[in-house]
């Protein structure tokens, strides 16, 4: 069963992604939900994580500071990592491809957006 860790500050986001997320089909996924970077890192660092999808504006740890957090760890360096933002901002994009996001996707965040982005993680053997 795929363990999915949504960050967001807001709990109604988080429960929109997950909500995208079982209407495509991963609804025999297990959800674990973080307030923020820290608490994200936190669950992450436990063990069993096996995507992440942050919001990019959070308090305490931001969702780029939670990436590169992540991406410098040799243990979870491999952890896909999906990063959702309300802002289109191509250098902001480039940045964050550059650190290790697997994907960006601009909110509002849709069913179609998100399928799209775990399919092309999927395909590259990361997760299954």
């Amino acid at each position: 069963m795929l363990k999915i860790l949504i960050a967001d500050d807001s709990k109604t986001a988080r429960m929109i992604i997950q909500r995208c997320l079982e209407m495509t089909g991963f609804s025999n996924c297990e959800y674990v939900h973080a307030a923020n970077g820290f608490e994200a890192l936190a669950i992450i660092r436990a063990g069993g994580i096996q995507l992440l999808i942050t919001d990019l504006n959070m308090p305490k740890l931001d969702g780029k500071g939670l990436l590169k957090a992540v991406k410098s760890s040799p243990r979870l360096i491999d952890l896909p990592v999906i990063v959702v933002s309300s802002m289109a901002n191509p250098a902001l994009e480039k940045e964050l491809h550059s650190i290790g996001a697997s994907s960006i996707i601009n909110k509002p965040v849709s069913p179609a957006k998100l399928l799209e982005s775990i399919e092309s993680i999927m395909e590259k053997g990361v997760i299954s």
